[in-house]
């Protein structure tokens, strides 16, 4: 999120679809604020989800964290799918073709997130696991950004060591503080990776 994929306004979605599915505008404030108990239910356990098993019994949870400011009375499955219906991700403009450039200059390219398992259902939605060597979400892996043993992890996967990589990513702290310690370049962006020669000015990539 933030340097690959963004997502469409949740709240808008979720106040639709409560509407549809259950007949009831709960309105913009309440559809926002359920949104924002389901993010930080979902960011504190992330880590749950390392399995079919476990990402179903997280996204009912996080469905969950939204039901007192929805105040529905409707089922835990319900609310799962209410809030699947809010969520649609897609690719940041101009990433799909910063990959395909980055993948003609003979690199290989791995994604390391913060994520549950389904990571690599929404890389492959959105068009971007064709254009990727490989994945490691870190509910997958036991280990999550900024510690250096999911980087690693990353590098097995490319075939690389530390000197040969370069990290991209949007925080400081996960991203950039994570690389580095794990002793990977690490290059901060603000927004995406659109610009192939913004990353040749941080790198000797090309």
């Amino acid at each position: 999120m933030g340097t690959l994929l963004t997502f469409e306004p949740p709240a808008p979605r979720l106040r639709a679809a409560v509407l549809e599915r259950c007949g009831v505008d709960v309105g913009e404030t309440a559809a926002g604020r359920a949104i924002r108990d389901e993010i930080a239910y979902y960011r504190a356990h992330l880590h749950e989800g390392g399995d079919a098993a476990g990402l179903a019994a997280l996204r009912l949870a996080s469905a969950e964290a939204m039901r007192p400011a929805l105040g529905l009375d409707v089922t835990g499955p319900v609310l799962t799918e209410l809030l699947l219906a809010a969520l649609r991700f897609h690719a940041l403009p101009g990433v799909p073709g910063a990959l395909r450039e980055l993948r003609g200059l003979g690199l290989r390219l791995v994604v390391v997130s913060n994520w549950d398992v389904s990571l690599h259902e929404r890389l492959a939605e959105t068009g971007l696991a064709e254009l990727v060597d490989g994945a490691v979400a870190s509910a997958e892996a036991g280990v999550a950004k900024p510690d250096p043993a999911i980087f690693a992890r990353g590098l097995e996967l490319a075939g690389a060591g530390p000197e040969e990589a370069l990290h991209v990513g949007d925080s400081l702290v996960e991203d950039g503080e994570g690389a580095r310690a794990a002793g990977i370049r690490a290059v901060i962006i603000g927004r995406d990776i659109s610009s192939l020669a913004q990353l040749r000015s941080y790198s000797s990539l090309g």
